[in-house]
């Protein structure tokens, strides 16, 4: 079976991690996309052979190691004239002790923004379309107003709330030195100082990039889930700066949730504007 140097992109939500994915695929060396069916596969494997279950008492630990592995070759079989993989899930920050051990030397890629601007990003696509009502929410009372909406999407068990739980404990976790941060609007004002730090944290020689002709889209995933164009990228990256729609309470509140930007107590690699946070003059990839 063809073995693959696998490296993985994780983080929020609305930050930038299909752009990242759509870059990394004009690298003919590189597969790369938006979130794969492994991780629910992998979760799926865990209640099927864990404590309490059936099988677990038959499964042993090489057997298990071996069936996880399983999963991503087999799923990336097709793929086999690429030698680099970048699996998207923003699950894989919660599970960083599996991903090191199944793939030692492998690299986290997470994507991070404003937590107030990812918010009003998901604000401004439900209120696109006000004749849908979105999967996001399970019911009226949590889409009913953009107090609840943004509460539901903070829960820790949600499109929001979960990601970042996951992402500020692998921050200070063990491994947090196999995680590189990539801030949304970095890599919207500067790709071409970006994808550099990217190449070298991962040991891989630069390619040119085309940052004025980038195709992605994903109707199929998108339109079931009731967000049109929720992972369509622009063929011409750009940084657009705006109003936030949110009140302006919502938007203080959430503001207040970056915590990678002071890296005491934690070994996670995070690019930077190295002078003044509005700078993309001088980016540097800081410890």
């Amino acid at each position: 079976m063809t073995q693959f140097t696998y490296h993985f992109i994780s983080g929020l939500p609305r930050s930038g991690s299909t752009l990242l994915a759509a870059l990394l695929l004009q690298n003919p060396r590189f597969h790369a996309g938006m979130t794969s069916p492994i991780g629910a596969l992998y979760s799926s494997l865990l209640h099927q052979f864990g404590a309490g279950t059936e099988f677990g008492p038959v499964i042993t630990k090489a057997e298990r190691k071996r069936l996880v592995r399983g999963l991503f070759d087999s799923y990336y079989a097709e793929h086999a004239d690429k030698s680099v993989v970048f699996d998207t899930n923003r699950m894989w920050t919660a599970h960083l002790p599996m991903l090191m051990d199944q793939f030692p030397g492998s690299k986290v890629i997470a994507c991070v923004r404003n937590v107030a601007w990812i918010m009003d990003s998901i604000e401004r696509k439900y209120a696109a379309d006000p004749y849908e009502i979105t999967r996001l929410f399970n019911d009226d009372n949590e889409r009913a107003t953009v107090y609840s909406r943004v509460e539901t999407l903070a829960l820790r068990n949600r499109l929001v709330g979960y990601p970042w739980a996951a992402l500020k404990s692998a921050f200070y976790s063990e491994h947090a030195g196999s995680m590189l941060l990539i801030d949304y609007d970095l890599l919207a004002q500067a790709p071409h100082k970006v994808l550099p730090l990217i190449y070298d944290f991962i040991g891989i020689e630069p390619f040119q990039h085309d940052f004025e002709n980038i195709q992605y889209d994903a109707p199929e995933f998108d339109t079931p889930l009731g967000m049109r164009g929720l992972h369509k990228v622009r063929p011409t990256i750009s940084f657009e700066s705006r109003d936030t729609i949110l009140p302006p309470d919502l938007f203080q509140q959430y503001s207040q949730l970056s915590f990678w930007k002071d890296c005491t107590g934690s070994r996670a690699n995070v690019i930077t504007a190295k002078f003044v946070p509005t700078s993309t003059e001088n980016l540097e990839r800081s410890t």
